[in-house]
């Protein structure tokens, strides 16, 4: 197994049935939390960037004769996807101060799953659009932009939530 294949599959993740896309989600969730706790937020701020780059190559080594595939074992864009939603309420715990939020604050995680898998899924506006490319970038575009909204939706349900936004 070549090294981009490892990364592309998401060290095995992509290999789970059924729904691999969600699998791959999970064990960015559990990992990227873990990244958070242990190393703190800069780190996982780090890895997300470093995934993402190791994602866009993965991606062009694995596809480039295969125009248009989007095969569902590939989910380091959903790694990637997934940690940039992360980034969000972890930036606002570690802003104020707070390191247990993977554990303590499990809403914000569990949030950040659930809408990170919505507009993956659904794909709105720039997710469709990216999906649509057919190119290997695409490929990670719309999960990154899937990451976006899903932060941005993690932000304003916990706005909502704590009567900020009210």
């Amino acid at each position: 197994m070549t090294f981009s294949r490892l990364i592309s599959i998401g060290f095995g993740l992509g290999l789970l049935r059924p729904a691999p896309g969600t699998w791959g989600s999970a064990g960015a969730i559990v990992a990227g939390l873990a990244i958070d706790y242990y190393l703190g937020f800069w780190v996982l701020v780090a890895a997300t960037v470093l995934v993402t780059g190791a994602g866009f190559w993965a991606c062009a080594q694995e596809l480039r004769d295969r125009p248009g595939a989007d095969p569902s074992e590939i989910v380091i864009d959903e790694v990637a996807g997934q940690w940039l939603t992360l980034l969000f309420p972890a930036f606002a715990f570690w802003r104020m101060g707070l390191t247990d939020w993977a554990v303590a604050a499990y809403p914000g995680w569990v949030a950040a799953f659930i809408f990170f898998r919505l507009f993956d899924i659904w794909k709105p506006w720039l997710v469709g659009r990216a999906d649509r490319r057919g190119d290997p970038a695409g490929v990670m575009l719309d999960d990154l932009w899937a990451g976006v909204f899903a932060g941005i939706a993690v932000i304003l349900a916990a706005g909502f939530a704590h009567g900020v936004l009210m």
